[in-house]
């Protein structure tokens, strides 16, 4: 594997989609006598997909400045710069001029800060009220794809990481899947919690009839979630909660199963109407930049009505 730090990465505007990559080889970079390009890129974690993309594009690939194929054979100190482009935007999303809080970005990702009540993808109810919406509003000058990696249920608050491009999209994607990407939730949950840590392990599907509700049943998926208790009050829990599988509304239905379930939920707490949506935050993210190695460790606030709630079991 290529190390990073023989990487150097030319950045345009953080708004531009286009990207463009400088990379110099090193001697330590090359193994083999025909250490091709397509080599190279394939170590730097290029997916298939991207490499095919790239091999059909003329000059999206130079080397000391002249456009090259993908089997071209690298020797020391050549610069590489591959460029990729973004040729055009979701036209099935509407843009729409929505507040947006923005925890991180650089030029190939997006961390937002996702209010409750606003979905994360359009669907026949919600056609232009959506992140998707608002993310092409504001990238609405240049060709933008809406690649979402971390997705969160309409009325559950908290951080959403998004791809801005197709490497970093791909790179991420796979992280996901190999649990290298953490998430971390705060809920305010029913009931004094007696243990200060546990894990819930428990399969989860869904129910017979319906096709939003999940139940546990055996017959179901493996879900795992790890809780930790940060703070008891009148007669309700204040709980960080980490998820090592991502089912459907899996904190909301593992609460309910261990009898503590989310203050506001109206599938799984209908008779709890302290708030209007579940008492659930990602407040933490956790993961490796795609491009750059760096470790980013990004956290969300508390939102005003999870709060106000808590204050008033603190009193």
């Amino acid at each position: 594997m290529l190390s990073q730090v023989n990487i150097t990465c030319k950045y345009d505007k953080i708004k531009k989609m286009d990207r463009n990559f400088e990379y110099t080889i090193q001697y330590d970079d090359i193994t083999g006598d025909r250490f091709r390009i397509l080599d190279y890129l394939k170590n730097l974690r290029y997916s298939a997909h991207l490499l095919t993309k790239l091999k059909h594009i003329d000059g999206s690939v130079k080397i000391n400045g002249t456009s090259a194929p993908l089997n071209h054979v690298l020797s020391p100190n050549d610069i590489l710069i591959v460029n990729i482009p973004e040729e055009s935007s979701d036209s099935c999303i509407p843009p729409t001029n929505l507040p947006i809080d923005i925890i991180y970005e650089d030029e190939d990702i997006l961390v937002v800060n996702k209010s409750a009540s606003m979905p994360i993808h359009p669907s026949q109810r919600h056609h232009e009220d959506t992140l998707a919406n608002a993310l092409m509003h504001y990238y609405r000058n240049e060709n933008f794809v809406f690649r979402c990696l971390t997705r969160l249920d309409k009325d559950t608050s908290g951080l959403v990481l998004i791809a801005k491009n197709i490497l970093a999209s791909s790179i991420l994607s796979e992280d996901m899947v190999e649990g290298k990407i953490i998430k971390e939730y705060t809920a305010l949950c029913e009931g004094e919690l007696g243990q200060v840590s546990g894990t819930i392990s428990a399969k989860i599907t869904r129910k017979e009839g319906s096709t939003i509700e999940r139940i546990i049943d055996e017959s179901g998926q493996e879900a795992v979630t790890h809780y930790e208790l940060i703070q008891n009050l009148r007669r309700h829990a204040l709980v960080k909660l980490r998820l090592e599988t991502g089912r459907t509304h899996q904190i909301r239905v593992h609460m309910k199963h261990i009898g503590h379930p989310l203050v506001g939920d109206y599938i799984y707490n209908p008779d709890n109407q302290l708030m209007n949506r579940q008492a659930l935050h990602c407040s933490a993210l956790s993961f490796t930049h795609p491009i750059t190695s760096e470790i980013l460790a990004l956290e969300a606030p508390m939102p005003n009505d999870i709060n106000k709630i808590i204050h008033e079991f603190s009193t």
